[in-house]
């Protein structure tokens, strides 16, 4: 995406667009990406995908034109992480609405119960990504500098092995905007084929269940971490 996103500065920054103006516009993108997976069938799943990776596009562009520009700021930094918090959040509780099948004659109970999982891997993303970011506020109202990145390392030789391993299987990586829209496209045209939304219900529990561990894992591996010393 880096090498398109270059392309569109060029055409950026001699225009009045703010940097900012660009981070709505992908907050936007990504929450109406999570709208269209209300759209049944193959062609939500598709125009879902397509507005997460405009999303990524202008998640790049803004960074960059602001950096061109020299118009970094604390506010474009706080929006941006504003904005993947709410886009994540919102493409999976979309995922989980569409398991539900809204429109389908099924009991109601059944249905909310997807409902009820997509709900909880978007809490799961957003606790992973606030558990994160709680280390710097942490460390900042403690008058600690910025942790460096070695200081993630756990301090239990066993920890660090399985944070490694889990680093390389980047299973945690599924329930990212990008990743989570694709595995939602492969879902929906497997489902396409097969009928019915049973791959979509089953891709929406191994979401939910891979959030909720990678929430735990993430917290214990912070704690086990030099990050907070």
């Amino acid at each position: 995406m880096r090498e398109i996103s270059l392309r569109c500065d060029r055409y950026l920054v001699n225009t009045r667009i703010t940097p900012n103006q660009l981070t709505y516009l992908m907050v936007v993108a990504g929450v109406l990406a999570g709208a269209a997976l209300l759209v049944p069938g193959l062609t939500g799943a598709l125009v879902a995908a397509l507005l997460i990776q405009l999303y990524l596009l202008l998640d790049c562009v803004d960074g960059e034109l602001a950096r061109w520009r020299k118009q970094t700021s604390v506010t474009g930094v706080y929006l941006d992480r504003v904005g993947h918090y709410l886009a994540e959040a919102a493409l999976l509780v979309g995922f989980g609405l569409r398991g539900a099948d809204l429109f389908a004659r099924e009991g109601a109970s059944a249905n909310w119960m997807w409902a009820f999982l997509g709900a909880v891997a978007a809490l799961g993303a957003i606790l992973i990504k606030a558990e994160t970011d709680l280390v710097d506020v942490a460390r900042a109202r403690s008058g600690l500098e910025t942790a460096k990145d070695e200081a993630a390392t756990p301090r239990s030789s066993g920890l660090a092995l399985a944070r490694r391993a889990a680093a390389a299987l980047k299973f945690h990586r599924l329930v990212g905007g990008v990743e989570a829209s694709l595995l939602i496209l492969v879902l929906a045209i497997v489902d396409t084929v097969a009928g019915g939304i049973f791959w979509t219900r089953f891709g929406i529990a191994l979401l939910a269940a891979i959030a909720v561990l990678q929430t735990v894992l993430h917290l214990v591996s912070i704690l086990a971490s030099r990050r907070l010393k």
